[in-house]
């Protein structure tokens, strides 16, 4: 691409103006990485449209001249899925951030895919709506970031994950062909065929560019019972979220954090998290007010089966808001305590909790690496954060060999390598582990029948994909 570079980027300014092209090296550093920062490599430009109209004409242009597309949201990810590995043409959809249309009578609202997470909630608020996926980058990630790797949070453990609320998108094709997957705005619920909106959520970007979303809201809870158990052991907090889904009760939410992240979260948010317990549990409940004082009280009393310390019940919604504050912003927190840290994204059943934390704990020793954990307790959904140094190539290589190996243990517990950050450049070698040859083969298949040039977000998810390492300009052996 190079020889054609100023052409490009001339006929990129044609169609997105001016201010709407990066390309200069010390600009595109911003865009060298998503949150995973251990693989790093620029696009050769960034366009910025403002329309779908835009975004067709970028992405037909590659298509003429051969070159990959990858799309970017917020770069929150955190398995460098938007990484730019053989360079191309990075297209960021920032600048689409409308919230188009609400439609409150049938719940529904349709956004522009660079529209954050949160401003949905906020503006459907007055009206007792909110929109329920809500990741712990909730103030920052976009909805197309969350179509693309079909994103959880805290609150899907009853609502449900991105998938169960976009009723269809708009979706451009890497031949610029526009296409309406799902649910159209104008139309009711049910789609005739074939299910492809499905196919798509959660396909990290490689079938196409999506652009608008057409959202499902739903009716905000009329009450809420917040509560936090302090244990003095992981295992404790373990057995608890077990026993609280085995008793019928699906909380809203049913997180966990270990000592070592809340030390850290209380240094920076001063909640009153106790310094020495073992592990705390967020419980929360919701729903209608009539019975729910009832569950807490029952959720309380599973608590203290499991030998919890105390149960402190959120006192007013400042309260309940504080501790949500603490729980979503627990990852900056992080920085307290070490300059860089891996996060790991695997999936184990819940009963296998007490045994992965085990495992995560002696992983720790094994390599000599602290590694705290937050994490989406009734989903079984495991963050252990694996802290390093990235000027100490030592600890590199033990942070990416402690996070392999527990990843490793998840499967062997019959879970996940992922369940909300997807599979990007970090996990690509999983993928022959957890599927079978035939299983990656449809896959494949699929993914060539919306791309196949294989040019939107290239070297992505599949075994056999290109590394950056494997681009680098190779070392000259002295003679």
């Amino acid at each position: 691409m190079d020889k054609n570079a100023p052409q490009l980027v001339d006929q990129l300014r044609a169609i997105v103006g001016e201010d709407g092209v990066v390309s200069k090296p010390e600009e595109l550093l911003v865009y060298e990485c998503d949150a995973y920062t251990l693989e790093k490599n620029l696009p050769n430009f960034v366009a910025l449209p403002k329309s779908t109209e835009e975004v067709v004409a970028i992405v037909k242009l590659c298509a003429k001249q051969n070159i990959p597309i990858i799309p970017r949201g917020a770069g929150t990810s955190l398995s460098g899925g938007v990484l730019a590995v053989t360079g191309g043409v990075m297209i960021t959809l920032s600048r689409m951030s409308r919230i188009l249309s609400v439609d409150h009578r049938n719940r529904r609202a349709l956004v522009e895919a660079g529209c954050v997470n949160a401003w949905i909630t906020n503006a459907v608020k007055p009206r007792g709506l909110l929109f329920a996926p809500d990741p712990s980058s909730q103030p920052a990630c976009t909805i197309g970031g969350n179509v693309a790797t079909n994103s959880g949070g805290p609150h899907t453990l009853k609502y449900g994950v991105t998938t169960n609320h976009v009723l269809g998108f708009e979706m451009v094709l890497p031949d610029g062909e526009v296409v309406w997957l799902g649910t159209k705005p104008e139309g009711g619920e049910d789609v005739d065929g074939y299910d492809l909106r499905g196919a798509v959520i959660g396909s990290e970007g490689m079938f196409g560019i999506v652009t608008e979303v057409l959202v499902r809201l739903v009716r905000a809870p009329q009450a809420y019972k917040t509560m936090l158990g302090v244990f003095e052991s992981v295992d404790d907090a373990s057995r608890t979220v077990s026993d609280i889904i085995a008793s019928g009760i699906v909380p809203g939410a049913l997180e966990m954090m270990d000592q070592l992240i809340t030390q850290a979260v209380e240094a920076a948010y001063h909640f009153g998290f106790p310094l020495d317990a073992g592990a705390v549990l967020i419980v929360e409940l919701d729903g209608l007010a009539a019975g729910l004082e009832k569950q807490a009280g029952r959720v309380i009393e599973i608590c203290k089966s499991n030998r919890a310390r105390e149960v402190r019940l959120a006192k007013d919604d400042d309260e309940r808001a504080l501790l949500w504050k603490c729980r979503k912003r627990a990852f900056g927190a992080i920085g307290r305590l070490s300059p860089n840290y891996l996060t790991q994204d695997g999936v184990v059943p819940r009963s296998k909790l007490p045994e992965i934390m085990r495992f995560i704990r002696a992983t720790s020793g094994k390599y000599g690496l602290r590694i705290p954990n937050v994490f989406h307790a009734g989903d079984g959904n495991i963050h252990p954060l694996v802290l390093y140094d990235e000027r100490d190539p030592d600890q590199v290589k033990r942070a990416l060999a402690a996070g392999h190996d527990i990843l490793e243990r998840c499967l062997e517990l019959g879970g996940s390598v992922t369940g909300e950050h997807g599979i990007g450049v970090e996990k690509i070698d999983f993928m022959e582990k957890q599927f079978t040859k035939d299983d990656l083969d449809a896959m494949r298949s699929l993914r060539r029948v919306f791309d196949p040039e294989n040019r939107c977000n290239p070297h992505k998810m599949f075994p056999g994909s290109k590394r950056c390492a494997d681009f680098a300009p190779k070392k000259q052996i002295a003679a």
